[in-house]
């Protein structure tokens, strides 16, 4: 019983930490007059993918690949089909055209370049320091990207009644009650799937692996329930871009690893398509949003995809 509580626990702190940063954010975002989809882009989806940094960091120091790039490849399917999925059944998520014909483009782009480097172009299968630090010069293109947003954006000024200090203290606030509720949730789930005799394979799959995508979750999802797609879906881009291009980048220049085929085939696969999905998705239907029947397709692409998963063992 005392597990269920702190479960229930970590929920409510994922929920709070949530919307304070939401609202701290989107508070920042209209004291220095620029747009919540700049926000979402960065601040929000930089600092909700610090789980999957850390989780990498670790692995890559003690050389652990499949670890260091399922994290990634799985995170951003999850982002994807789960995360947009449960955000657009909240509300049909309206993006914007650059989003649609820029950020999406780049959240593919990025793994594709991941693809071909990991393929065995020089005789051998070992991504090299050389191969992150292309990652990361890609990652500072990115960043070169969001930072001219702010010189052609025209954001009217919008009155805030409180100051810089209360803002900070929302978004540091929010994202300390994520990380914590994150780990909170993590480490109870696995505690109550242990008692239930549910295999370790599983929990790893379901549990540890989604673990590092709930700050995610819970920022886009209560993004989504107050009306603010483009914080909703920038949290997202910009968290896939981050993880491939930073954060696996990172990873490599620490130490080189193995990546071997066909082995994460399925996975770099199903990473691209999502992608690929979701930019799709803004032709069909109305154009530019991500309505609810789609947010359902996104929903039951990951349950089919778990299932190959599980029989995979």
């Amino acid at each position: 019983m005392a597990q269920y509580l702190i479960l229930i626990f970590g929920f409510a702190l994922l929920i709070k930490g949530a919307g304070m940063l939401v609202e701290g954010a989107s508070l920042f975002a209209r004291k220095l007059r620029v747009s919540e989809l700049f926000i979402g882009l960065t601040i929000v989806a930089f600092g909700t993918s610090m789980p999957e940094l850390l989780v990498n960091i670790f692995a890559a120091a003690r050389g652990i690949s499949d670890i260091v790039v399922t994290n990634i490849l799985g995170s951003n399917t999850f982002n994807v089909l789960v995360i947009l999925g449960i955000s657009g059944l909240i509300s049909p998520l309206a993006i914007k055209k650059n989003t649609v014909w820029i950020e999406i483009p780049l959240s593919l782009f990025s793994v594709v370049v991941f693809a071909a480097l990991s393929i065995n172009f020089y005789g051998h299968p070992v991504l090299s320091r050389i191969d992150g630090g292309v990652l990361i010069a890609c990652f500072g293109l990115f960043l070169w990207y969001v930072l001219n947003m702010l010189k052609t954006e025209n954001v009217a000024a919008d009155a805030v009644g409180c100051g810089f200090k209360k803002i900070f203290f929302l978004i540091i606030a929010g994202f300390l009650g994520l990380f914590l509720g994150a780990r909170i949730v993590v480490d109870s789930s696995v505690n109550i799937a242990v008692s239930l005799g549910i295999s370790t394979s599983l929990i790893g799959f379901t549990i540890v692996a989604a673990g590092t995508s709930l700050p995610e979750l819970a920022a886009s999802v209560v993004a989504a329930y107050k009306k603010k797609p483009d914080m909703a879906v920038g949290n997202i881009v910009g968290s896939n871009i981050f993880n491939v291009f930073f954060v696996l980048g990172t990873s490599f220049l620490i130490r080189p690893l193995n990546v071997q085929y066909p082995r994460f085939g399925l996975d770099v696969a199903v990473t691209i398509g999502a992608s690929l999905l979701l930019f799709m998705f803004m032709f069909t239907g109305r154009k530019g949003r991500l309505d609810r029947w789609e947010a359902v397709f996104f929903i039951l692409s990951y349950v089919v995809y778990a299932v190959i998963l599980a029989k995979q063992g």
